[in-house]
């Protein structure tokens, strides 16, 4: 028996790398994916979207709608998909804790659906009531959020790739979006009904990966599931070193019950570190919708316009990728600085060379390179690592209540963003882009005065470390619930 050779790793690690990524690739394609598909691929049917307002109030009324009556409805259709997110945030802790991450995922799934058929018949219907309300649907199924399965040591890398997918799902948006596939005028019913895909394909793939172990452990106290879906993730059945850890934390709130969203506010601390971060990682991303607006404001052709936003959407997928490669070498808080840096930096730019295109015919095709610049510097930093700061630093009693809290003050502030977005530029000109300098000059300096660094210790290593902090730190960016052990 001495003699017997031991069994080979390989097949083990086989097992392990095919259940993780199909894991990944399920919760991201019906996750985050789509978190990015809709808020990109509102951006091609601009123009068509307001004709189609315009021409459904004249056969209602027998009078055209004001241009600025049009620019308020179609700003609605926008920021709904904000105001969604908010009612999805407020449902994610709920959802989390009754049914699970993996069941919630599924059901999350109707909503989708019921979009898709929303928007297939909005122009046979003649009702742009029905984009609302779809768009509203749509974001309340990309309003929770959203934790990877994955090792503990490699939980910030494999969770990044959240934001992987919401940066493939930009892109998508942004590629069916194009005049030569389903940007064409008759066919923008089409292309917003296409959020249909996704679900469906998580739909299939979903039900074949195990539900969070350290849910089933923690929350549903079943130990025997526990080690079964373990098992299944890690490929092999010698489990007992991270079974003994999550014991551990089960141990530890054993008797206690989960923390409401309204209790977290009582540590000044979390206040204070909630509000600014979710607000910083808000305001940035809204810009996308408005893409095309941003670069006819910096000069470019509006027959260009379209491959210039495929350009803007690469670049956060190629920052993104490069996130997941150095997020575990470098830390979170240098991501952050970095980004937010180079922000302020580009951002800055961008702003002169607006009040100056008039006077050197270069300057617009600076303030184009500033924007790409502007989107890799949010894309390596901001994008990626805010939305996996609450995963990290929240313990499992407090995580369901601080996705509430964070998705919900995040989406609050994609709404007001958007709403108000379309006046801010019609306002402020060629100084769009001041008042997200300002947010982040706030992030830089919040984070580098009261963000920890932390590189995926459990919550319970972490506060133990740190005493003297709150033990519910953190930020989330919203997405969808996914298992996490």
């Amino acid at each position: 028996m001495e003699d017997e050779p031991e069994p080979s790793l390989q097949p083990r690690s086989q097992i392990q790398a095919r259940v993780l990524l199909l894991t990944i690739c399920a919760a991201g394609i019906g996750g985050t994916f789509p978190f990015g598909y809709s808020l990109s691929i509102i951006n091609a049917p601009t123009l068509h979207i307001h004709e189609f307002i315009n021409e459904t109030w004249w056969a209602r009324t027998g009078r055209p709608l004001p241009n600025h009556l049009i620019l308020l409805v179609w700003s609605f259709i926008v920021s709904l998909y904000s105001l969604g997110g908010l009612f999805g945030a407020l449902l994610t802790g709920p959802m989390a804790i009754t049914l699970g991450r993996k069941k919630s995922l599924l059901v999350n799934n109707i909503f989708v659906v019921a979009a898709a058929i929303l928007f297939g018949f909005s122009r046979k219907a003649g009702s742009f009531e029905m984009i609302m309300l779809g768009r509203l649907l749509i974001g309340v199924n990309a309003g929770t959020s959203s934790c990877l399965s994955c090792p503990k040591e490699l939980r910030g890398a494999v969770a990044i790739t959240s934001a992987v997918f919401t940066a493939l799902g930009i892109v998508m948006g942004q590629v069916v979006g194009l005049r030569e596939l389903l940007g064409d005028p008759q066919a923008w019913p089409l292309l917003l009904a296409s959020c249909l895909v996704p679900g469906v394909l998580q739909l299939t793939f979903l039900p074949l990966v195990p539900e969070s172990p350290r849910y089933l452990l923690i929350d549903r106290g079943d130990t025997s599931a526990c080690l079964t879906a373990l098992q299944r993730l890690r490929g092999t059945a010698d489990v007992a070193g991270e079974l003994e850890e999550m014991e551990k934390e089960h141990a530890t709130f054993q008797g206690q019950r989960a923390r409401r969203p309204w209790e977290l506010f009582q540590d000044p601390a979390l206040r204070r570190q909630v509000i600014s971060l979710v607000v910083l990682s808000s305001a940035m991303e809204l810009c996308l919708c408005y893409a095309s607006s941003v670069f006819l404001e910096a000069g470019m052709p509006y027959e260009k316009v379209q491959y210039a936003i495929i350009g803007t959407g690469c670049c956060e997928l190629l920052t993104a990728f490069v996130s997941c490669v150095v997020i575990e070498r470098v830390g979170w808080r240098v991501l952050l600085m970095g980004g937010y840096c180079l922000m302020i930096c580009w951002g800055g730019i961008f702003t002169v060379s607006l009040c100056l295109q008039s006077s050197f015919p270069w300057m617009p095709y600076l303030a184009m390179s500033c924007i790409f610049a502007f989107i890799l510097s949010f894309g390596i930093g901001p994008a990626g690592v805010t939305g996996i700061l609450a995963m990290e630093l929240f313990d499992q009693m407090a995580r369901p209540a601080a996705y509430v809290v964070c998705g919900a003050l995040m989406w609050t502030m994609l709404f007001l963003v958007g709403l108000g977005f379309p006046f801010i530029m019609e306002g402020l000109s060629h100084f769009l882009y001041v008042p997200f300098l300002c947010v982040c000059v706030c992030g830089a300096i919040y984070t580098g005065l009261y963000l920890p660094e932390t590189k995926a210790p459990s919550g319970i290593t972490w506060r133990s470390s740190n005493p003297q902090r709150s033990s519910c730190k953190g930020v989330t960016r919203a997405k969808v619930v996914v298992s996490e052990t």
